[in-house]
């Protein structure tokens, strides 16, 4: 069996990868090749925790199996250990063995940075040159990498409620990745004028509003997961042409700024073209001009954890990095 922390993914795994990775998923997933039961929650009253478990099992030349185990103890904070500590475990599909353990934190990070680059690549403009990001939390970094992947980007506007924080990200991944970065102390600031616009907030508010927004843009909502959470406001929804989801059925389940102009009659579902796979697979339509405004959703899924870690275990097994363990 396998052991992969986030270096040893990092050593072995490009964002490039990933998103190649996840177009895959998501083809699969909309030829109905894959098996994603409904996530199990568990409650831990004792420790006010909760732990959950999401298998998937995806069909293929490259089959994969697997369970990424998430818990969430908000009480961890006291003991200066992870309150959302999270663990992939990946299965040999033919034997049915555990193969690989990995960092659970990492591959979701990867993974949903990596489907937004898959729809940013497959929706923006191919001339994009200003990237803005709305959001320096844990999955920010991941998210300017497929940015910068997926577009050849040559300035990116960071927002932050926390300016202070957004200044010191900005001068961080400036450092890395050798684009201009510029801390904005507005939100408006950020959004006018850019091409690409990726929110990952958890914001119950819309993170900018629809008249910032420049004809031909492509945006990202990647932040809210639950029928409360709203970024995206729904005036750029309804404005937009293409409005695609990584799976309908995660976002129409979980994603609040997609549910709520439905529930409010602002919107019918016949707005929403499809998913990101049926793109992949040529079945429907994406920016067909210039000028039109495009939006992806993602609230992620166990396709995505399982068939990601299982390509991050073969090829960290070509490249001989990890550890070994023996049970």
């Amino acid at each position: 069996m396998l052991f992969l922390s986030k270096n040893h993914i990092m050593d072995s795994f490009s964002m490039r990868e990933a998103i190649d990775a996840c177009n895959e998923a998501l083809k699969l997933y909309s030829e109905n090749k894959a098996s994603v039961p409904l996530r199990t929650n568990i409650n831990v009253p004792k420790q006010e925790g909760q732990s959950l478990y999401m298998p998937a099992y995806v069909e293929g030349k490259d089959e994969a199996l697997g369970v990424k185990i998430v818990s969430v103890y908000p009480n961890n904070i006291k003991k200066n250990i992870p309150s959302v500590p999270a663990t992939m475990v990946t299965l040999d599909a033919e034997t049915g063995m555990v193969s690989a353990i990995l960092d659970g934190t990492y591959l979701t990070q990867l993974r949903t940075g990596a489907v937004q680059g898959a729809a940013t690549e497959l929706l923006a403009r191919e001339d994009a040159k200003i990237g803005a990001l709305i959001g320096t939390g844990g999955q920010a970094e991941c998210q300017l990498w497929a940015m910068l992947t997926a577009r050849n980007l040559e300035e990116i506007r960071i927002f932050d409620i926390d300016f202070e924080r957004a200044t010191g990200f900005a001068k961080e991944m400036e450092t890395i990745y050798k684009v201009k970065m510029i801390p904005c102390q507005i939100a408006k600031e950020c959004v006018e004028g850019a091409d690409v616009i990726t929110s990952v907030t958890t914001s119950k508010q819309p993170t900018f509003q629809a008249d910032w927004v420049k004809e031909g843009a492509h945006i990202n909502g990647v932040g809210a997961y639950t029928p409360e959470m709203c970024e995206i406001p729904q005036e750029i929804i309804k404005k937009a042409k293409t409005v695609i989801f990584d799976t309908n059925d995660g976002v129409m389940q979980e994603a609040g700024d997609f549910i709520q102009p439905i529930e409010s009659g602002y919107l019918t579902k016949d707005h929403y073209k499809g998913e990101l796979g049926e793109l992949v697979l040529g079945n429907i339509e994406g920016r067909s001009s210039q000028e039109e405004i495009t939006i992806f959703k993602t609230v992620g899924s166990a396709v995505l954890d399982v068939f990601v870690a299982d390509q991050i275990v073969r090829r960290a097994k070509i490249k001989q990095v990890g550890q070994e363990i023996n049970l």
